[in-house]
């Protein structure tokens, strides 16, 4: 079979996979997982091997890069304690819980160590497929803590490999220097890049060059750290920030949404492209498993999916209660929530292709040359655990959302709201220097003030709930305006098939007819 069958095969398998998920309104990863599972199943497919270094590599920069460049820096100072506590302290107590089951049920503490730090990060992929779904600091929060926690786990598990391979005692302190240095490292070299790509952005005036660089920069960024031994995770994280908060200076609207189309259709693929193979890896770790029973590794695998679970609904309902204890100013006050409202946090922990591929990295023999014992076991235990978090966890958490009862999300509203009054405030000021330019009407220019006048006035008075409703009246506006170019565009399509106009003339309307958002 040739690479190029596979990806025709496995990108067939997304779109099918993914239109009958929202045609009949099901879970798009879980069925992506179970799509990729009946492709192995199949005798053309079924020697396929996922490497590891194809994710950690290939996919992993890539989906970080547009993940955190989508984020709000502002959002992520907001909730910063909070994402810090998740994606170290929950990855850590996570891990040693695993362990402690996996040692429990019969396994040598450095392997459950191993297995710990596979299976404690969230997945970035697996997250950003449901936690739209939620208010902004929810999401906010959830994707950065999947961001973040890909590097905290990958240091852990390097360190409990080499305690496995080698024999050396695991220590404490060790680990911590080594989260230290990763950290750091990884986010120096991820803001210096970034710093170093700033003027080279600046000059460049092609959509095609703005394009290929937003496309290299993940992976410039991502190598280099790697190569050093510290966290490309963070690099790839904080090189995404410092562009996105510079980028709106540096690159044209046109030039952004070029990008921004290219980057969404991209990660789309990418995500189903990683659980369709991440399924059809499943009847491989069940043919390659050995060293125990099927039924054996499905208890153990069943009684650490449910740990998985089990330690970060503990974590969100004891932690944040004990931060309350030693944090009572008032602007922490005002953002707490409550029980109901945090079971979202607590439910959205899908483990996906990261921890496979974390999995996959574990080596085959001990530095000594002896074969590494039960690395088939748990290669199959993720398999299981990620296929249980997906089918538990992702198809619920829309009802558990409803469930919650959050209030309608106005902070946008209102943002918006402020933001219209101060760009009319400003365009006002500067329309009669701009008018000296242009030779426009003195009734146009009239009717231009008059415009943002009433702009400035309304958003200065409205209320919440009018500022929600404006924003309804706006996007209802978008939409017959998109529906109204649509029937244009049908017409103009009608006239070239009659030969009326020229297939270039229709290309140049259908560029000007294009809806544009706003910059």
């Amino acid at each position: 079979m040739t690479g190029l069958e596979l990806m025709a095969g496995v990108l067939v398998a997304v779109l099918l996979m993914t239109w009958l998920a929202r045609r009949l309104h099901l879970s798009e990863p879980l069925l992506l997982l179970g799509g990729g599972v009946l492709i192995g199943l199949t005798p053309h497919f079924d020697r396929v091997s996922l490497s590891p270094d194809v994710v950690l590599l290939l996919f992993l920069p890539a989906l970080l890069y547009w993940e955190a460049l989508t984020t709000s820096l502002r959002e992520i100072r907001t909730n910063f304690r909070s994402i810090v506590l998740q994606s170290t302290g929950l990855v850590l107590v996570t891990a040693v819980a695993v362990a402690a089951v996996a040692h429990a049920l019969g396994y040598a503490w450095p392997i459950a160590f191993v297995l710990g730090a596979v299976l404690a990060p969230t997945d970035v992929a697996a997250v950003a497929a449901v936690a739209d779904i939620m208010p902004r600091r929810m999401v906010t929060m959830l994707r950065t803590e999947s961001l973040l926690n890909d590097g905290t786990a990958l240091v852990l598990l390097a360190v409990s490999v080499e305690a496995l391979t080698t024999g050396e005692p695991f220590s404490w302190s060790v680990t911590a220097w080594r989260f230290l240095e990763s950290y750091a490292g990884g986010a120096a070299i991820g803001a210096a890049i970034a710093l170093v790509l700033i003027p080279v952005r600046r000059h460049l005036k092609d959509h095609s060059l703005h394009s290929g660089l937003s496309v290299a920069t993940p992976f410039v960024a991502f190598l280099p750290a790697e190569a050093l031994h510290v966290s490309g995770v963070l690099a790839v994280v904080t090189c995404a920030l410092v562009t996105g908060r510079a980028g709106p200076r540096l690159i044209r609207s046109d030039a952004r949404l070029e990008a921004t189309a290219f980057w969404e259709v991209t990660t789309f693929l990418l995500n189903g492209v990683l659980f369709v193979l991440v399924g059809m890896q499943t009847p491989a770790a069940v043919r390659a498993l050995t060293s125990i029973s099927l039924l054996q590794a499905t208890v153990i695998a069943a009684a650490v999916g449910a740990t998985v679970i089990g330690a970060r609904m503990a974590w969100f309902y004891t932690v944040p209660y004990l931060v309350r204890l030693v944090d009572r100013r008032s602007r922490q006050r005002r953002r707490r929530i409550g029980a109901r409202q945090r079971l979202p946090l607590a439910w959205a922990g899908m483990r996906g292709a990261i921890s496979l591929a974390a999995a996959l990295t574990i080596p085959a023999t001990t530095a000594d040359g002896q074969p590494l014992a039960q690395r088939d076991a748990v290669i199959f235990i993720t398999v299981v655990v990620i296929t249980v978090t997906l089918a538990v966890l992702g198809p619920t958490l829309p009802a558990v959302v409803r469930r919650a009862r959050f209030t309608e999300d106005s902070d946008e509203a209102e943002e918006e709201a402020f933001a219209v009054r101060q760009l009319a405030r400003t365009a006002l000021a500067e329309l009669p220097a701009l008018a000296d330019r242009f030779p426009v009407p003195e009734a146009t220019l009239a009717h231009i003030a008059n415009d943002l006048r009433k702009q400035a006035a309304s958003a200065c008075h409205e209320t919440t709930d009018q500022a929600l409703s404006r924003e309804r009246q706006i996007n209802a506006t978008y939409a017959l305006t998109t529906e109204l170019l649509d029937v244009k565009r049908a017409a103009l399509n009608d006239l070239r098939d009659q030969a009326v106009l020229t297939t270039s003339c229709c290309a140049g309307c259908n560029a000007i007819w294009t809806p544009r958002s706003n910059d």
